[in-house]
């Protein structure tokens, strides 16, 4: 009987360093904000010594690690993970998804939803379907619905979008920013679907202007209410100790000017 060639499990200190490379620092400089010695990193990086789990965590901590990856490094280490993952309709999460769906329903008239860490949609308020009514390929609504994807898809939201080129450019910095900084291959992924969809030309000119300052690049759209000018702030979890909650983030849109205001409060009567 043939059996297939058993992959070996990851090495904590062969990720320890990936994650140090990514954070750009020395080994000298990790060392002396974790509290090691540099030859005992170099040791633990190349394989000759076993970390302790409290070192596997500072050496994380220093080096911003996700949660979800703490709990990798602390397995590659033969350690117990020590952040638990629950989803969000978990009833021991019930009080963060109630503070959630506050927040969401607080924000109204104006739109706002939660995203977990690939950007699906767990959650939105009222003032988000109105804005969706105009997306020609409505399979892309269906659960679980990508909010990127959306947002740039020739039949989602980007033909609504009048400055369709920036917003796109805006968006696929951001993803490139998040694909650096971790080691998502998901992320990875849809960067690569979304840079290779095509884009659009804006339609509108200067919109950068309207923030003023140029503080913030705009989200332009066409609707059966108008032009609306929307700029957009994230808002996460301070101090974590779940995985979900630590991914989860909530994209609040606000208006850029009197006008949008005044037709999100119309569309919400």
């Amino acid at each position: 009987m043939q059996t297939s060639p058993r992959i070996p499990a990851p090495q904590v200190g062969p990720l320890l360093r990936a994650w140090r490379e990514r954070r750009r620092l020395s080994q000298m400089a990790l060392s002396l904000d974790a509290g090691i010695s540099q030859r005992h990193l170099s040791y633990v990086e190349g394989g000759r010594a076993t970390p302790s789990r409290e070192m596997v965590l500072r050496i994380a901590e220093e080096l911003e690690v996700p949660l979800r990856d703490r709990n990798a490094l602390l397995l590659a280490a033969g350690y117990a993970p020590a952040f638990p993952e629950r989803g969000l309709d978990d009833p021991a999460l019930g009080a963060a998804r109630q503070v959630v769906e506050a927040i969401l329903r607080a924000h109204a008239p104006f739109p706002a939803l939660a995203v977990d860490r690939h950007w699906v949609m767990l959650a939105a308020n009222a003032a988000v379907a109105p804005l969706l009514a105009g997306v020609a390929n409505r399979a892309l609504l269906t659960p679980p619905v990508n909010v990127l994807r959306l947002s740039l898809h020739p039949r989602g939201l980007l033909p609504m979008i009048a400055n369709a080129g920036e917003w796109r450019a805006h968006i696929l910095e951001r993803l490139r920013r998040q694909v650096a900084a971790g080691a998502d291959p998901v992320l990875a992924a849809l960067l690569a679907e979304l840079a290779a969809l095509p884009g659009a030309a804006d339609r509108v000119a200067g919109s950068p202007g309207l923030v003023p300052g140029g503080i913030a690049v705009p989200l332009v759209l066409d609707t059966p209410a108008g032009r609306l000018a929307l700029i957009s702030t994230t808002t996460v979890f301070g101090t974590p100790v779940e995985v979900t909650l630590a991914e989860l983030a909530i994209e609040a849109f606000y208006p850029a000017d009197e006008a949008t205001a005044a037709a999100l409060r119309a569309l919400a009567t």
